[in-house]
């Protein structure tokens, strides 16, 4: 008896099987790329410096809120702000709005994997001129002012981050 092929309104049925087998495999693939939290920095070797590394582990990474604003900055809140109004260069262009750089630092003290995000007044996402984003994201990445952590029984790395409010191409506040 010959083997039959069962049809689904004119789909052969193997055909069908082997659709829902690639949609299932496709989601399985997918799903092992979502990482621990939103926002999370995987590394990224196209992007992130090749000497910087962290500490611990990826999953072990902790969010800027476990840590008192005092524990992770060495320096006062006036010596970040310091730096950046002495060290920015204001940029005489027409926009206005918000940059956040976010950064692992890791134990030792040293930040990496920078992220950055650009957005206009009303936090719609778009790009500033890059006389404003890439100087931004140098001097952070030159900012010498975070503390590093080790305990006895682990060596922690943590998320932190700097967001800029621009008016007018010039850095009018910096949070946090």
């Amino acid at each position: 008896m010959p083997f039959k092929i069962y049809e689904m309104k004119g789909i052969p049925f193997a055909l069908f099987i082997l659709c829902i087998f690639f949609s299932c495999s496709a989601q399985t693939e997918q799903q092992q790329e979502y990482l621990r939290w939103i926002g999370d920095i995987a590394h990224d070797p196209k992007v992130d410096e090749v000497d910087f590394e962290i500490c611990g582990s990826d999953s072990m990474v902790y969010q800027y809120f476990s840590l008192t604003h005092e524990d992770h900055i060495k320096e006062e809140k006036p010596y970040i702000e310091d730096y950046f109004l002495k060290n920015y260069n204001s940029v005489n262009l027409d926009q206005s709005g918000w940059i956040r750089i976010r950064f692992i630092v890791n134990c030792k003290g040293e930040a990496g994997r920078f992220r950055m995000t650009e957005s206009d007044e009303n936090y719609k996402e778009r790009p500033f001129d890059q006389k404003i984003s890439d100087q931004l994201l140098s001097l952070t990445k030159s900012l010498d002012a975070w503390n590093g952590f080790e305990t006895a029984e682990q060596p922690i790395d943590y998320y932190q981050y700097l967001v800029f409010k621009i008016h007018q191409g010039r850095i009018e506040e910096i949070l946090p």
